[in-house]
């Protein structure tokens, strides 16, 4: 094989390669509805903080309906959080959840 035809396999390989990556369908985000995300908020303290991963993982699930939940970030207001061991944690009630939750989870936990 030619050197010239055999570059051109390797770039068009490479270009399909790509495509396939890029218009492979992916699972959609869960993001939750204004409403929803209003309810939780209400009934519903999430503490964060800066730098956390699982925070933003967190934050991601409501998309722009993140702004409707009441959080508190615990680097900035350290003596609001002297309850927490970590961050995410969810307060509904008097308990207190540790971790990332689904908006199902926190539906449930919060009866929205």
């Amino acid at each position: 094989m030619k050197k010239g035809v055999k570059s051109q396999l390797v770039v068009g390989s490479i270009i399909i390669i790509v495509l396939a990556i890029l218009l492979w369908p992916s699972a959609p985000k869960p993001v939750t509805d204004i409403e929803v995300a209003k309810c939780i908020g209400e009934k519903s303290t999430l503490y964060v903080q800066l730098g956390c991963s699982h925070c933003i993982e967190q934050e991601e699930m409501f998309g722009d309906n993140f702004q409707y939940l009441n959080t508190i970030d615990c680097f900035y207001e350290s003596e609001k959080c002297a309850e927490v061991t970590g961050t995410p944690m969810w307060k509904i009630g008097m308990r207190k959840i540790s971790g990332v939750q689904t908006i199902e989870q926190l539906r449930a936990l919060t009866n929205c």
